[in-house]
């Protein structure tokens, strides 16, 4: 009885995978999210407060809350970027931006806005001019989902942001401090 019910499972699995291969395909389907779950699960430089981030965005996006998983997708990577700044580029922030007085990650998170960091982060080599372009439209995004007005992402937009971010993530970690 028991292989009956594994070997049971084991198809119930290989048809589920199937469908949301099939369905992914198409514009509306919400198969769409495991796919952008598989990108997801590719990163392996995230913490337990990033990857809580994540998959609350992809929640938001199952819900269809778009303006939501965009604000949420940008947290997680801020989180990300910096830990990163600060785990390896502390020394080097500090030299650029001395009236900076950086010692925790929380004086960072208070001293400067995202697009300082972001700024910063060129000035510190890691980013290039391009990869800081990247991230400030990345950045720009985000802030017409966070404030009141009429940008409306929908489902299609909101799964191309997360999947920048998760990509760019996965381009960090592959970066060591030079």
């Amino acid at each position: 009885m028991l292989v009956v019910l594994q070997d049971l499972l084991s198809r119930v699995r290989a048809f589920e995978e199937l469908a949301h291969s099939i369905l992914a395909r198409h514009e509306a389907a919400a198969s769409r999210v495991i796919t952008l779950e598989d990108t997801y699960g590719r990163l392996t430089g995230l913490n337990l407060h990033q990857d809580r981030l994540f998959r609350e965005a992809l929640k938001c996006i199952e819900n269809e809350l778009f303006r939501a998983a965009h604000v949420m997708a940008w947290a997680g990577f801020m989180d990300y970027l910096e830990e990163k700044l600060m785990s390896k580029y502390l020394g080097a922030i500090n030299a650029v931006r001395p009236k900076w007085p950086i010692k925790t990650i929380e004086d960072l998170r208070e001293q400067a806005p995202d697009y300082q960091i972001v700024n910063v982060s060129r000035e510190v080599g890691l980013f290039t001019k391009t990869e800081e372009k990247a991230f400030l439209g990345l950045l720009n995004e985000r802030n017409e989902c966070a404030h009141p007005g009429s940008y409306s992402p929908a489902l299609n937009e909101t799964l191309g942001f997360v999947s920048k971010v998760l990509y760019r993530i996965g381009t960090l970690e592959t970066k060591s401090y030079p």
